[in-house]
């Protein structure tokens, strides 16, 4: 099998490749929310902290 081939897919390339873009763009942006979040989490704990005991 030559590189050629492999990128090619069997002539299901055009279906294939997109797919595998379109999962990496999702994976990616669940990522960055996710570490947004928890950013967005830590900051709001820090201010929770800093007001200190509550009655």
């Amino acid at each position: 099998m030559t590189l050629e081939q492999f990128f090619d897919m069997g002539g299901y390339a055009r279906y294939v490749w997109p797919s595998y873009g379109l999962a990496l763009l999702v994976l990616g942006w669940n990522l960055l929310a996710a570490l947004q979040k928890i950013s967005q989490i830590k900051a709001q704990t820090r201010r929770h902290l800093a007001r200190g005991p509550q009655r």
